[in-house]
């Protein structure tokens, strides 16, 4: 009996870094290897007609590859997995890929969710001053309608989406379901962006292709978030990122209003 007493602490601590331990782990081997920049347009275009012939011969097996990749870029916090949205608009056409990504996306981030609260989450919350403590009690009491601000308006991180609220203790079913439904707008914006460029990625890797047969210098294809995203989208995530802030900005008004 005494000797489980004393192992209990140990597993405690197991339990609380273990997790961490584990996603630091895999970051640092990824980083080494350089598996990360398979995630990028480059890398599609230098690609494109493998994954096209492989797709067409195993379309099923491939959206679920597809899926699980996503599910891991999204865990450990790959910065180009809108690469990957795109990628499926491409391949896949916007609306399976858009569905796919959602549910891929949320399990990805649940996971980086659930990592930070176990090992992080409770410790930088009792350490935390009362300026930090005021905006967790401000995020707990309109978590819904934070979170949905957070995931609708483009300009916050998708990763640190992830791990504030996990500090901040918002409930897990709260950061389930606004992720679920916050970021669907985004991501079939990206997923149809994807169908759009369809031809002219399918003509950079033709270009490509010719490029390496010939002297092999110069040859490559770059495109960023920016080329796709344009100034009308951004502000329609926006405008539905402030809509979703109107109950707390009601709540706080009627409850100056009852205090004087």
């Amino acid at each position: 009996m005494q000797h489980q007493q004393d192992n209990a602490p140990l597993s405690k601590t197991l339990r609380r870094w273990l997790p961490l331990a584990a996603f630091a782990v895999l970051i640092a081997l990824i980083a080494a290897t350089g598996a990360y920049k398979v995630l990028s347009f480059g890398a599609l275009v230098e690609n494109y007609g493998a994954l096209q012939s492989y797709i067409a011969e195993n379309f099923w097996q491939a959206i679920a590859l597809y899926a699980l990749i996503y599910i891991v870029a999204v865990a450990l916090s790959f910065p180009a997995a809108w690469v990957l949205t795109v990628s499926g608009g491409i391949f896949f056409g916007w609306w399976i890929t858009g569905f796919v990504t959602i549910i891929s996306a949320t399990l990805g981030a649940t996971i980086l969710f659930w990592i930070t609260s176990t090992s992080l989450g409770a410790q930088l919350r009792e350490s935390a001053g009362p300026f930090v403590q005021k905006i967790r009690k401000n995020m707990q009491d309109d978590a819904i309608n934070y979170m949905l601000f957070l995931r609708l308006v483009p300009a916050f991180p998708f990763t640190l989406v992830n791990i504030v609220p996990a500090i901040l203790g918002v409930p897990f079913k709260i950061f389930f379901w606004t992720t679920l439904f916050g970021i669907a707008p985004g991501t079939f914006a990206y997923a149809y962006a994807g169908v759009g460029i369809a031809s002219l990625v399918e003509a950079q890797a033709i270009a490509f292709t010719n490029c390496m047969t010939t002297d092999g210098s110069g040859c490559g294809f770059s495109l960023a978030p920016g080329d796709l995203v344009t100034p009308q989208l951004l502000i329609a995530f926006t405008a539905l990122g402030l809509v979703s802030l109107m109950p707390i900005v009601i709540k706080r008004f009627r409850a100056n209003n009852a205090t004087n």
